[in-house]
């Protein structure tokens, strides 16, 4: 037999009842925001991500609702719905403590054990780890708030479209305050800190209202301000010492590193660097080296369009090289654009548009001798910015004789692979009417792989008559005419040597990225996959013949 249960004073107006749900419902979507914003720097902003984020909670939520009502029914008792909501609060308040290292452990974990997938299963385990619980107990709010709300059948529709309402607009809060006001002025952890006190607020109010639980009450308070006070300390990349700046923007995580030798940009933690700069000046050993061909491959060099300008060093590289050349930059993050200026060295005469690449350049009337695309960063990909019809704009904004150059970022190879995809896209767009009996010395598209880095650069050329086309053959002599160099004249020779033609097949045909169906997230989860299966072979050996006690003794 159940115990009669009185309901606290603080429940008669049943409009405490209505702000429980508003701010639950505040909760989870900020829970959902800010669980994007904590996978983000370990395995990419990509939809995959997204859509593992969005459904684990929704099955979280589900089983919440479904235990929620049945527990509701079992026993009607108040107290046990704002435990659960005080447990919740206090477990994502956690979240900015221990989620990093929970995420870097399942990670390791994975990256030694696994040959494919890594980045679905990584992001799904975690997201089970990390979410699941809270957001199951925030799923079991809105049965027990139509239990205890409701009186009986002559109302009881209306009361349930009033907490369906107030779980709605708390949910549109929760939607827009993350992304527009706390993420981009405090961060993600102390987002989630604020939220989590919001909601926490909500029991530790109706306990003390009731003298109960109060213990229990202290305790959760203790646990929320030692999560505030110690989170802080330490950034998404916590065993970093040499960070000159940790932060986020609306777009990204952002992380500045000050080397003895450059300056670095990364926006993530696991998949590498997106900028540099040289602090004495000349190449960089990186993939803007390979990409300082296109003006020597264009037929003129005096003006370039960089879209996806980061810190600038594409645009550095050119005013060292090409000082005459007009430079126009775009870059969709002002936050990245401002730390350009403040650790990079951006020119100031470089004007820069705070805009996406593709809809800047719909509205472009300029053409350009080189454009250069660097909006791709590991597997996250726009899909906008990667089909025929993007390319067509691109290759629309390109003189006659100019050429475009891409940054690949990831070497894959074989069918299926994301740079199949993009070569074939290209392809498609840049020989359009060209003759097919084009020699193999002078090809309007061609692959150079960036040495020592998993990068690689494609050039395609926009020909000014039947006969042009990408001739690498005189590269080294037409980079020492136009920049007097001896170091690029030098690299462009030993670029000769990997540049590889990319001639259009219709084999490769049903590759072909279009703004109907470009599925650039999952070719390039491949492409990871390939990466980590090569990088982390030597440490799979050494745990299959040494164990756990082997990797413990790396050095």
């Amino acid at each position: 037999m159940l115990k009669t249960h009185v309901p606290k004073a603080i429940l008669n107006s049943k409009i405490f009842l209505y702000l429980t749900e508003f701010f639950s419902g505040m909760a989870v979507m900020a829970a959902e925001l800010g669980a994007q914003r904590l996978l983000a720097p370990y395995f990419s902003s990509s939809q995959i991500v997204w859509t593992i984020i969005i459904g684990t909670i929704m099955i979280a939520m589900a089983l919440g609702n479904v235990w929620g009502g049945r527990q509701a029914d079992k026993n009607p008792d108040p107290d046990l719905l704002y435990r659960r909501i005080m447990f919740a609060a206090v477990w994502l308040a956690l979240v900015p403590l221990v989620g990093k290292y929970v995420i870097i452990a399942i990670s390791g974990l994975l990256i030694v054990t696994i040959s494919t997938n890594f980045l679905i299963l990584a992001a799904f385990i975690s997201c089970m780890v990390i979410f699941v619980p809270p957001l199951f107990l925030l799923g079991t709010v809105t049965p027990g708030l139509v239990k205890f709300t409701t009186d009986s059948l002559k109302d009881n529709a209306t009361i349930v479209g009033r907490l369906g309402a107030c779980n709605t607009v708390g949910s549109i809060l929760g939607t827009f305050l993350p992304t527009f006001l706390t993420i981009p002025t405090v961060g993600t952890f102390v987002t989630f800190l604020i939220f989590a006190g919001i909601l926490l607020a909500l029991p530790l109010v109706y306990f003390f209202s009731g003298r109960t639980y109060i213990i229990t009450s202290i305790v959760c308070i203790v646990l929320f301000v030692g999560s505030a006070i110690v989170s802080p300390l330490s950034g998404f990349a916590f065993w970093e010492r040499n960070l000159a700046y940790e932060g986020e923007s609306e777009y990204n995580y952002l992380q500045v590193k000050n080397l003895s030798d450059r300056t670095i940009l990364s926006t993530n933690v696991l998949f590498g660097v997106q900028s540099v700069t040289m602090k004495a000046g000349g190449l960089t050993g990186l993939y803007y080296d390979t990409a300082l061909a296109a003006p020597a491959l264009a037929a003129h060099a005096q003006s370039a369009l960089i879209l996806g300008m980061g810190t600038g060093t594409y645009a550095r590289q050119l005013r060292e090289y090409y000082p005459s050349m007009s430079i126009t930059g775009v870059e969709i993050d002002q936050s990245i654009t401002n730390l350009a200026h403040r650790y990079f060295s951006e020119p100031d005469d470089i004007p820069v548009s705070t805009y996406d690449g593709r809809a800047w350049l719909a509205s472009d009337k300029k053409t350009y001798d080189v454009i250069m695309v660097d909006a791709y960063q590991d597997i996250t990909i726009p899909f906008q910015m990667s089909t025929t019809e993007f390319f067509t704009l691109v290759r629309k904004h390109l003189n006659p004789g100019g050429v475009m150059v891409v940054n690949m970022n990831m070497i894959s190879d074989g069918k299926g692979s994301i740079n199949e995809a993009l070569e074939a896209t290209i392809s498609s767009v840049f020989e359009e009417g060209s003759s097919s009996k084009r020699p193999a010395s002078s090809p309007l598209v061609a692959t150079a792989d960036v040495p020592d880095t998993t990068n690689r650069e494609l050039f395609a050329k926009k020909p000014m008559n039947r006969s042009d086309g990408l001739s690498s053959e005189s590269l080294p002599e037409t980079t020492m005419q136009r920049t007097g160099s001896d170091d690029l004249a030098a690299a462009m020779s030993s670029l000769t040597l990997r540049m590889t033609p990319v001639m259009s097949s219709s084999d490769t045909s049903r590759y072909v990225l279009t703004d109907d169906k470009a599925p650039v997230e999952v070719l390039g989860m491949r492409a990871i996959d390939e990466l980590i299966k090569e990088q982390a072979g030597p440490y799979r050996k050494i745990l299959k013949e040494q164990g756990i006690a082997g990797l413990m003794n790396l050095n």
